[in-house]
């Protein structure tokens, strides 16, 4: 599977937010989008996951169901944790993973650390808790691509190390990861796409 985009251009409120932008990530690799605050980062990944349209170039997703759009078969972690406070962090999980045709839940919780806070509701979780929740989603539903924006944020050192472990066995596993980050996200072997500053 490889996922590729060729002259990219990206148009958001009138303004160019980057052009001519080219790249590819293969099957087992991962792609870390670097630059400035306002380069493009998150509006390559939102372009990517199919929330923004693109002005102009070609995605492609070679290897990948052709029934499916690109971001059908991705995982997009935004800024913002998607969860109902009210909801129980399983119940929260439980609904993603419905929506999103995934499997067992539990496992997703325990391989995230959350295993004991299950019956808790999402009101009272830590914001590094509330960020674990959200990866949950990347275990409990299985899909090849995954698009992470700041992965790291609000995660402290354990958490960081954990989601470290996630995504080297997603790329083992043969999946791909492209991440927007402003630093380190613990994978040593990533490429780096560096786009430019501010227009």
């Amino acid at each position: 599977m490889r996922l590729t985009g060729a002259d990219l251009a990206c148009v958001r409120g009138g303004r160019e937010v980057f052009s001519g932008l080219a790249f590819a990530v293969a099957a087992g690799e991962a792609l870390l989008v670097t630059g400035a605050n306002g380069a493009g980062k998150s509006s390559l990944l939102r372009v990517v996951a199919g929330l923004v349209h693109l002005a102009a170039g070609r995605l492609a997703l070679d290897g990948g169901e052709a029934d499916l759009t690109i971001g059908e078969q991705a995982h997009y972690l935004g800024h913002q944790d998607a969860l109902k406070p009210a909801l129980s962090v399983r119940e929260n999980l439980a609904f993603w993973s419905d929506f999103l045709r995934g499997g067992a839940v539990d496992p997703a919780l325990t391989a995230v650390g959350l295993q004991d806070l299950g019956d808790v509701p999402a009101l009272y979780l830590s914001a590094g808790q509330k960020r674990r929740l959200s990866l949950a989603r990347l275990v409990a539903v299985p899909r090849p691509l995954w698009l992470l924006d700041e992965p790291t944020s609000a995660l402290d050192a354990a958490a960081q190390a954990m989601l470290a472990g996630l995504m080297r066995a997603h790329l083992a596993a043969g999946g791909l990861i492209l991440a927007a980050a402003h630093g380190p996200i613990g994978l040593d072997a990533a490429k780096e796409l560096r786009l430019g500053s501010e227009r």
